[in-house]
């Protein structure tokens, strides 16, 4: 969700959002070395192609997934909801 879908939300959608979307680091970090390490399994085997590309997404979104929640909490800010 990008920052003018947030502000369309009612009081009670963003606060359920808040609470669904809560980054989880320890999962998180888990999931990027999990799939950091396939990708140099990769490298080393000389396997370029989707084995490679889907753990790049994969950490890609994980990365992008506190962003995310960063604006969400700064709409519950400016809202004065939390």
């Amino acid at each position: 969700m990008n920052i003018e879908e947030l502000s369309q939300l009612t009081d009670t959608e963003l606060l359920e959002a808040a609470k669904s979307n809560k980054p989880s680091p320890i999962i998180d970090a888990f999931f990027i070395g999990f799939l950091a390490g396939i990708i140099i399994y990769s490298v080393a085997a000389n396997a370029w192609g989707f084995i490679t590309l889907l753990p790049l997404f994969l950490i890609y979104v994980f990365l992008k997934k506190p962003k995310k929640y960063e604006a969400l909490k700064a709409e519950l800010e400016k809202r004065k909801l939390q």
